[in-house]
């Protein structure tokens, strides 16, 4: 067996936007949900400030690998390629199934607090390109996808949110670069 060397980085992002976009959900669309969550808060929020959070999420390691795994799992189930009784709870999104929430949900908590609830309260009230993925219109299925989202949006949503206090708070450009620098890792 020969040594292989590890995937690179960005063929691994490219790999998971690329799923994103041909699973029907957009950047924007994301970007959308994050902007109802933190406009409340934040009322000079853009959309270009959303949509640059939901990108810097997108460049992590972790969100990356659960968009793979999680997309993957749902076009196996799209295909009948599943064994049962799995091929049937993914199919149906079954209700118990906590599996695909708990892929979502690992790939949250290196946003801290503020991204778990928001979480919770994206998958129970399933807003905007969510409520489409997880309502049954044709034969996709959706049933990680849609956690998924729930995940990048609550994540891009924390990570706007403490972004927006670091410059309330005046931090220096450097410091708040360097926060970013150390969010890339993983």
């Amino acid at each position: 067996m020969t040594k292989r060397e590890p995937v690179h980085c960005h063929v691994v992002e490219k790999a998971a936007r690329d799923l994103l976009k041909e699973r029907g959900v957009t950047i924007e669309d994301i970007a959308m949900i994050v902007f109802d969550m933190q406009h409340p808060f934040y009322k000079d929020l853009t959309m270009e400030l959303c949509i640059d959070s939901v990108d810097k999420v997108l460049t992590k390691r972790e969100i990356q690998h659960a968009i793979l795994v999680g997309v993957e799992l749902d076009k196996l189930a799209e295909r009948k390629q599943l064994s049962e009784p799995l091929q049937s709870i993914v199919e149906m999104d079954e209700g118990l199934f906590g599996v695909d929430e708990t892929i979502a949900l690992g790939s949250v908590f290196g946003y801290g607090s503020i991204a778990v609830t928001s979480f919770g309260y994206l998958d129970k009230e399933k807003v905007g390109i969510i409520k489409d993925l997880d309502t049954k219109r044709d034969s996709k299925i959706h049933t990680f996808l849609d956690d998924l989202v729930c995940s990048i949006a609550a994540n891009a949503s924390s990570r706007l949110a403490h972004r927006l206090r670091d410059k309330q708070e005046r931090l220096r450009e450097e410091e708040i670069l360097k926060k970013d620098q150390e969010e890339q890792i993983g």
